[in-house]
């Protein structure tokens, strides 16, 4: 699941006069006024109002406000007086006390630009965006070449929605004062806004280049840069506006998100955990910690953060929703349900939550979600990638409760658009199955045992072969680690091709291993190792294969009804599924003949209609003792994120074999391919 995004650009407001917080209650500055002068005599009313602006502009706002409403008490008429009192009230929150100031300093000088510009200022913090509009496209009129006005102005346009205009706006300010960063780093947040990507990525450049400490528009560049791809230079953004910053939640936010991109997860951990120790209440944070997480199989810590997201902001959908894809993975089937009904009542149209729990269906009661599901409306406007889930949501249900035609429709349909938005790369697939089988043949054979390195078990075939029960019941044994569909072994391997030999393919992946685990023994289950099973057996001494398979017409069906998280494409082309059935096949078939002893053959439909017999085989060509509890995979507590993370915490059952007699004309396509081969000529009868 993608990470959100914090990507709303930091904007900054600028006032013609500087101004400083002030601690003190207004009613003090009545008392005791005095006035400092160089001259014996009485200061004239102009001496007093320039110690006024002098200690205004020194910071000295305490004395300042003394001096501005003792002028105020004397009734005294001076537009800056009233103007610079408005920015003190301001500072002190006092908006509306601030805006009746500025208004008595536009009354006494209406053509007074700078009151003008400080009122659309305190207008805008009221929140009210057309009248600040209207100020400062007076202090405008009344001077043209006035920077801050334009500025601002491109601001509140901004704020309105009115992009095309802002951007004339801060263009306008940069035109007058080149130097300007602030008009530079807004006008990169509308470019950006408007899709002028480049231009935008120039502004901020610019930004920085006339204000390197500029924290927010680094912040700003390494949004931009996440925007057009470049991952390593949005990473180098977010830890500068960090060093200038370093209590900048979100560029800690934003970080964790790319780093995450970047695939270094436990790094991205860590900017999570900053960004929330910062800013403990953001429930995005601790959203997409558990996103990370999850990915970092830390699942019962991902479940502690949605948990969180979701106590900060109850009606947040997509937090629901990812709970409920946790708890399913850890077997508590109805909790997760309910997460993902919680979603749905939330975000009627989130079609993977459809998809989600379409899959888990625990309980029959309150399925208002069904009839949406249904309903015309839930498909219109969605992406293609929604479609998707909604098609095979409704082919879910549709097959339990056993209206197969109408459920074969909705898989041609979701399985249609899948192959239009991604097309099948079986034939990359395939070529790669054959260069493999050719480098197997190489005279290479490593009888050195590896040292330190546990025994490893490799399952491999097809998926939805039954592998991730064969995972479940080895990892009944204590003393076994699931690695899940780890790609580890081909990392290995282009490691090991890379080095010209020098070093020794088994020490290499068993010291991957090792980085997962201390256990004795370790099953990868990435299935597609199959085509590394001549390497693994002549390279790696301690292997033991585990080769999965089924009914072809079974398997191929399974393989069509579901929607892979990602890769296996040539899954929604019943075509492409029989020819990578069929090429499994025979290069199992010749890696049997040359490496019987390797290598174990378990039929899951033997497995499931005999699991007593099958099991015990299986343990003992293992070499393993005989313990009752292999025969009871259901009750293993262990995560499971496949596609079979449902199926598997029932006990072992037959019900699925046969199950392609109810897809029959859907599988024409398939059927017509394998009853050409000798092997399966007779494979409907």
């Amino acid at each position: 699941m993608d990470l959100s995004s914090q990507d709303g650009e930091v904007k900054k407001k600028v006032t013609e006069i500087k101004t400083f917080s002030v601690p003190f209650a207004l009613g003090e500055i009545k008392k005791n006024i005095t006035i400092t002068t160089n001259t014996p005599s009485k200061p004239s009313k102009e001496q007093i109002i320039n110690q006024a602006l002098k200690f205004h502009s020194q910071g000295n706002i305490s004395e300042a406000a003394k001096l501005y409403q003792y002028f105020i008490d004397k009734v005294f008429k001076d537009h800056r007086v009233f103007s610079n009192y408005g920015i003190i009230l301001k500072s002190l929150g006092k908006l509306q006390e601030a805006e009746l100031s500025t208004r008595k300093a536009i009354e006494i000088k209406p053509d007074y630009a700078k009151a003008h510009l400080n009122l659309g200022i305190i207008l805008s913090d009221l929140g009210k965006l057309e009248e600040a509009e209207l100020s400062y496209r007076k202090a405008i009129e009344l001077n043209p070449d006035f920077a801050e006005a334009h500025y601002n102005l491109g601001i509140i346009l901004s704020d309105l929605g009115k992009l095309e205009e802002a951007e004339l706006s801060y263009c306008k300010a940069i035109e007058l004062n080149p130097n300007f960063a602030e008009a530079h780093s807004n006008l990169g947040n509308i470019l950006k806004d408007l899709g002028k990507l480049q231009e935008a990525e120039l502004s901020y450049r610019k930004t920085i280049e006339l204000n390197p400490d500029f924290a927010d528009a680094h912040y700003n560049l390494g949004v931009l840069l996440k925007e057009l791809g470049k991952l390593e230079e949005a990473e180098l953004s977010y830890r500068k506006a960090i060093e200038l910053n370093p209590d900048f939640a979100n560029a800690h936010y934003n970080l964790g998100i790319i780093l995450k991109d970047l695939g270094k997860l436990e790094e991205a951990e860590l900017s999570c955990r900053k960004a929330i120790k910062i800013k403990p209440d953001y429930a995005d944070s601790h959203y997409n910690l558990g996103v990370l997480l999850k990915e970092l199989g830390k699942l019962q810590e991902a479940e502690l953060s949605y948990r969180k997201a979701i106590e900060l902001n109850p009606d947040f959908a997509n937090a629901h929703y990812n709970l409920g894809i946790i708890l399913k993975d850890l077997g508590k089937l109805e909790e997760a349900e309910l997460s993902c009904r919680k979603a749905i009542k939330i975000k009627p149209d989130y079609a993977i939550a459809y998809y989600s729990i379409s899959l888990i269906k625990y309980s029959d009661e309150n399925n208002i979600w069904q009839d949406q599901l249904f309903s015309k409306n839930i498909l219109i406007n969605k992406s293609q990638e929604d479609q998707v889930y909604i098609y095979f949501a409704r082919a879910n249900i549709l097959h339990k409760e056993k209206q197969y035609e109408e459920s074969s429709t909705y898989l041609d349909l979701a399985n249609e658009l899948k192959l239009a938005i991604k097309p099948s790369e079986s034939n990359k697939l395939l070529s790669k199955s054959q260069a493999l089988f050719i480098e197997s043949n190489k005279n290479e054979i490593n009888k050195k045992e590896p040292r330190n390195s546990p025994e490893s078990i490799f399952i491999v075939g097809m998926p939805r072969s039954g592998s991730t029960l064969l995972e479940s019941i080895l990892s009944m044994n204590n003393e076994v680690c699931d690695l899940g569909e780890i790609n580890i072994l081909e990392e290995s391997f282009l490691e090991y091709k890379k080095s010209k030999k020098d070093a020794n393919f088994a020490e290499l992946y068993g010291e991957k291993v090792n980085n997962h685990t201390e256990l004795n023994i370790a099953t990868n289950k990435n299935l597609y190792n199959y085509q590394y099973t001549g390497i693994i057996a002549k390279r790696i001494p301690n292997a033991k294969i585990i080769h999965c398979y089924r009914n072809p017409l079974d398997n191929i069906l399974s393989i069509y009804r579901t929607h892979f998280a990602k890769g296996n494409e040539y899954s929604s082309s019943l075509v492409d599924c029989v020819r990578i059935y069929l090429d499994q096949e025979e290069i199992m078939t010749q890696y049997k003949n040359r490496f019987k002893s390797t290598i174990y053959d378990l039929n899951y439909d033997s497995l499931v209609s005999n699991p007593n017999k099958e099991i015990k085989s299986l343990i003992s060509w293992l070499g393993w003792k005989w313990e009752d509890k292999y025969l009871s995979p259901h009750l293993n507590p262990r995560s499971v994120s496949t596609a079979s993370n449902v199926q598997v915490r029932s006990p072992i059952n037959s019900k699925s074999i046969g199950g392609w007699k109810n897809y029959k004309d859907m599988l024409k396509p398939a059927i017509e391919i394998l009853t050409q081969t000798d092997r399966y000529q007779d494979i409907t009868l």
